[in-house]
């Protein structure tokens, strides 16, 4: 089992936070960009 801290992280594209890896994002995490569905939509909708 991993610990969260060796998990690979980036910076949210809208909001700036940090967020971590998820089993979700596994085959498509050089595509994510976002870190909720909240920051994709405000994105989207502010440009």
């Amino acid at each position: 089992m991993r610990r969260k801290s060796d998990l690979p992280s980036k910076d949210c594209a809208f909001c700036g936070l940090p967020f971590t890896w998820r089993k979700k994002w596994e085959r498509d995490w050089d595509n994510v960009k976002y870190c909720s569905e909240r920051c994709r939509r405000s994105a989207k909708n502010a440009g």
